[in-house]
């Protein structure tokens, strides 16, 4: 039986402010959990987070356990210094800061995040090499899925 009750807010994580196309895991997702603190809400449902196919839809997801890569903050690696602002507001990832085209960012973040992880693997390969080694049970069917699938 529960006996303390609690109140929350149900938002998908792509519903926040976003300087990239698209609500992610940056600093408005602080933000907002900040928000959440302050008007004393205990829960943030935030629905399906997975890799999505045409259509976009959370519900539709091409796996259980791949995030998806939409929702990276790319505000990381300006800071970490592994992309350059610059070259980012030369990329095109939508005109209409409240709605989401998810056109642009399939072209265009997926470039983005390439470019990123070429310019920090050296950084990361370690980390990606456990990282791979802790989720080997699932990781390599769904590279080759999503490669075949390509």
């Amino acid at each position: 039986m529960i006996k303390q009750r609690s109140s929350g807010i149900l938002m998908h994580i792509s519903s926040l402010p976003g300087d990239y196309g698209i609500g992610d895991f940056g600093k408005e997702a602080y933000r907002f959990v900040d928000f959440l603190i302050k008007a004393k809400q205990r829960n943030w449902q935030i629905l399906p987070l997975g890799i999505t196919g045409y259509g976009d839809s959370p519900y539709q997801s091409f796996s259980a356990f791949a995030g998806n890569p939409y929702f990276i903050d790319l505000n990381e690696f300006i800071d970490s210094g592994f992309l350059d602002k610059q070259e980012l507001k030369e990329i095109f990832l939508g005109s209409n800061p409240h709605k989401v085209d998810y056109a642009a960012l399939y072209n265009n973040k997926m470039t983005i995040l390439k470019k990123a992880y070429l310019n920090s693997y050296e950084y990361i390969k370690e980390e990606l090499r456990s990282f791979y080694c802790d989720q080997e049970d699932w990781i390599r069917e769904f590279a080759l899925f999503m490669t075949i699938k390509s």
